[in-house]
């Protein structure tokens, strides 16, 4: 009798336990999704220069603080309205406040599961638009993607709207008019990563490029990022979080059918987890043998860029295509990628820095359309149909939404930096921030505190010694200083050339003539210490035997004045 009453009871919480795993693993996989924006952080810092790092941190930051805020407030709502309105045609006002009206733990978890999804779609735009766009216009643009832009693509497809097919009724008027096919995009590689790149290549025509990157004659220059570094670790971030992105849209892990616990949509996570993997290995691969082929070398950062290809060209497509359609779509979709930036760079003459359109937009297109030929079921022709009409429509309302915003910001003079502030960089004028203070505070004093000062020079006068030397040995030097006694010095970032031969850069796939070397310039008055103690201690600390170490130069100053004190001459140094 006992056991019956146990049995019974195990049986009426089955739904109850599986319901709470389903929750569990969509939490964990959008926890998974949200770490990606550390990648997106990485990966485009390492692509701008170093005096822009911060700003691009800050947007990343600020992509998803007021993004998600906005997409709580009405971009969900939207999304559902839109769904609605291009399916039955009606409206009811409710629908775009349901998301904050609705009490059921489903409902939040699924919204939040959507947010990031959401969130995905709007850092990417900032990649593109680095070095250059305003934080306000780009802040107030990440508002409107989040609240409207994104929401409509949703709502066209995922929402059930326009594109869209449920449950095997036509709901949308294309997806009718195809016989019930609809427009097939299982964890948004058109929907979020190609509406994204397309968004960026928009934003990046309407505001130009950045200062010095075309010449007059329309030439490119190259300008390389500053950190080949962060750009491989975050692009490892973000494959890490995609498996979320991808094996974590199948959403329900376990079902309940006719009391007994089976497996929900894990019959095809499997064809998902491997042609995730397969894809994103084809697509480094892919990239990789696209640039040995245009350059003779295989470029780091295009391995890196084609491995997001990869991985964004079977993201439409991995729970429903064959092993080698999945292959085939990574590789194409990273083959592309450097023809595509080159075309983007060259032919159209747009400035896109972390080549998002590439990355996240063709590749996102190749994967929607190479979907129906790798089917599982087979070749469709109304499926392409469906596939074209789908990456029409949601072009085109990208194209024109975000050209229409950063037009209206650029007509109001508000769209990008002053010249001044982009020569000088983004992290001090935008932010008031130093990235990379390089050289910091010296180990020793140099405000002239010192305990034990050297007097044993006073009677040569005051003199400037000025060095110029590798960054690289700046340690060394001011180590060498203070054990003379002389720890007070200016360090100053800059570049020139000398004897050291100029050499060969390639920054994805371009060759670059480097004949600019970076170095430190390093001066030191003095009155009290010998200047040649001075030259010989920096001479001891530079040196390394090579040519480019650098110049040592004295010069006799005429006087000098303590602004703290007003002390002149010997005793003002």
């Amino acid at each position: 009798m006992l056991s019956d009453v146990v049995l019974q009871a195990t049986v009426e919480d089955l739904e109850t336990i599986v319901e709470g795993v389903n929750l569990m693993w969509v939490l964990v996989v959008t926890f998974l999704i949200f770490f990606m924006h550390a990648g997106f952080a990485m990966l485009e810092a390492g692509q701008v220069r170093s005096k822009n790092v911060a700003n691009q941190l800050t947007k990343n930051l600020l992509t998803w603080s007021v993004g998600v805020l906005a997409f709580f407030v009405v971009g969900a709502g939207v999304s559902t309205v839109i769904g609605t309105l291009t399916s039955s045609g009606t409206f009811a006002p409710a629908d775009l406040y349901s998301t904050m009206t609705t009490n059921a733990v489903n409902d939040w978890v699924g919204w939040l599961f959507g947010a990031v999804f959401a969130m995905t779609a709007a850092t990417i735009v900032s990649g593109a638009v680095a070095g250059r766009a305003k934080l306000r216009a780009y802040v107030s643009y990440t508002v409107l993607l989040a609240a409207v832009i994104y929401p409509v693509v949703t709502g066209f497809t995922w929402g059930g709207g326009l594109l869209a097919v449920n449950d095997g009724a036509a709901n949308g008027f294309i997806a009718s008019a195809l016989g019930d096919v609809a427009f097939a995009d299982f964890a948004g590689g058109m929907i979020v990563h190609g509406m994204g790149g397309i968004a960026g290549l928009t934003a990046a025509y309407v505001i130009g490029p950045r200062m010095d990157r075309y010449n007059s004659d329309g030439s490119a220059n190259v300008i390389p990022g500053h950190s080949m570094t962060f750009a491989a670790l975050g692009t490892l971030i973000l494959a890490f979080g995609w498996y979320g992105f991808n094996v974590g849209t199948a959403a329900t892990v376990f079902a309940v059918e006719d009391g007994s616990i089976v497996l929900g949509a894990f019959d095809y996570v499997g064809r998902v987890a491997l042609n995730t993997t397969l894809g994103m290995a084809a697509g480094a691969v892919g990239a990789g043998a696209a640039a040995l082929y245009k350059s003779g070398k295989v470029d780091t950062l295009y391995v890196a860029n084609g491995l997001l290809a990869g991985l964004v060209g079977v993201t439409a497509s991995a729970n429903v295509v064959v092993w080698y359609g999945g292959i085939i779509s990574g590789f194409v979709a990273g083959a592309q990628l450097p023809f595509v930036f080159e075309f983007v760079e060259k032919r159209l003459k747009i400035d896109d820095v972390c080549a998002v359109f590439p990355v996240h937009g063709s590749a996102g297109v190749v994967g929607a359309l190479l979907l129906p030929f790798f089917h599982v079921d087979g070749f469709s022709a109304s499926l392409l149909a469906a596939q074209v009409i789908g990456v029409v429509v949601i072009s085109a309302w990208t194209i024109l939404a975000t050209a229409a915003v950063f037009g209206l910001f650029k007509s109001m003079g508000q769209a990008r930096v002053s010249p001044e502030h982009e020569r000088d960089g983004l992290d001090v004028s935008e932010h008031g921030v130093d990235t990379y203070p390089e050289f910091g505070k010296p180990d020793t004093v140099t405000d002239g505190g010192m305990d034990v000062v050297r007097t044993d020079g006073g009677s040569s006068g005051i003199k400037m010694v000025t060095a110029i030397v590798r960054p690289d040995r700046l340690g060394d030097v001011k180590q060498s200083l203070a054990e003379v006694g002389a720890p007070s010095l200016t360090v100053t970032n800059v570049s020139g050339r000398g004897s050291q031969p100029a050499k060969k850069g390639q920054w994805r796939g371009e060759e670059y003539t480097v004949d600019l070397h970076q170095k430190v310039k390093v001066e030191c008055v003095v009155a009290d210490i010998p200047a040649d103690d001075v030259v010989a201690a920096i001479a001891d600390g530079a040196k390394t035997g090579e040519p480019g170490d650098g110049k040592i130069f004295v010069m006799p100053v005429e006087d000098a004045m303590q602004v703290r004190t007003g002390n002149t001459g010997p005793e003002a140094v």
